[in-house]
């Protein structure tokens, strides 16, 4: 594990001037925090705001960078209008619109290379979204230094992250199915009601949106804690 870490550190000095996707979360946070370490201000974490990503996570991200001492700058994107009826191929949709836009800016303002926290784990679940990432040359370090998740989270826990435990998130898009046109009114309510279970200890769950129905996804032991 030490050594994939030294690994990481010797991948990311070679960047010299990068950009960190960053949500926040376990592997994104870890990443940043490395490659802050090894290349200080000539690392920008850049976090992507879209109306189906919860605002909470934005600001914990605002937070966690705040806490590093990192450069930080959340962008507003758009409804990526391809998307909104939620079609089977949404996230590498997705993906490729926004990790262009990182692209784009990175290239204005002579950022080697843009990075996003994949590792091992990830590429034995599927995930559409790789395929946009591969396409556009988004560098992956912990997926190169061969970084598993209980790896990084012993590692993020080791360097002080708070995020090293954090339970993993998606965007609200995948709380509804597939083909339907997603309304303004059902993400807000979404959001609403996993942000109220997470300030209620509850931060391992999902609120799926079901025919105007909320279908709320944990594990057996805190149901009934919920319950009662």
């Amino acid at each position: 594990m030490y050594a994939k870490y030294e690994k990481l550190k010797a991948i990311l000095a070679s960047y010299k001037r990068m950009i960190v996707a960053f949500s926040g979360g376990v592997d994104s946070s870890f990443l940043l925090k490395t490659a802050y370490d090894v290349l200080g201000e000539n690392v920008l974490a850049i976090s992507l705001q879209t109306p189906y990503s919860a605002k909470w996570e934005m600001e914990d991200a605002r937070c966690i960078a705040d806490e590093m001492g990192a450069k930080h700058l959340i962008m507003s994107k758009p409804w990526i209008e391809a998307i909104q009826t939620n079609p089977e191929n949404r996230c590498y949709l997705c993906k490729h619109a926004l990790f262009s836009s990182l692209n784009a800016f990175a290239k204005e303002r002579g950022f080697c290379v843009v990075a996003e926290g994949s590792n091992v784990d990830d590429t034995m679940e599927y995930r559409p979204g790789r395929k946009a990432l591969e396409q556009l040359g988004i560098v992956t370090p912990l997926l190169e230094a061969r970084l598993r998740k209980d790896e990084i989270r012993i590692l993020s826990k080791e360097l002080g992250l708070k995020t090293w435990n954090k339970p993993s998130y998606a965007c609200l898009l995948t709380r509804f199915a597939h083909n339907i046109l997603i309304e303004e009114e059902a993400l807000d309510m979404v959001e609403r009601a996993e942000a109220y279970l997470i300030s209620e200890t509850y931060a391992k769950m999902r609120v799926r949106y079901e025919h105007k129905m909320a279908r709320i996804e944990m594990s057996k032991k805190r149901f009934a804690s919920f319950v009662e």
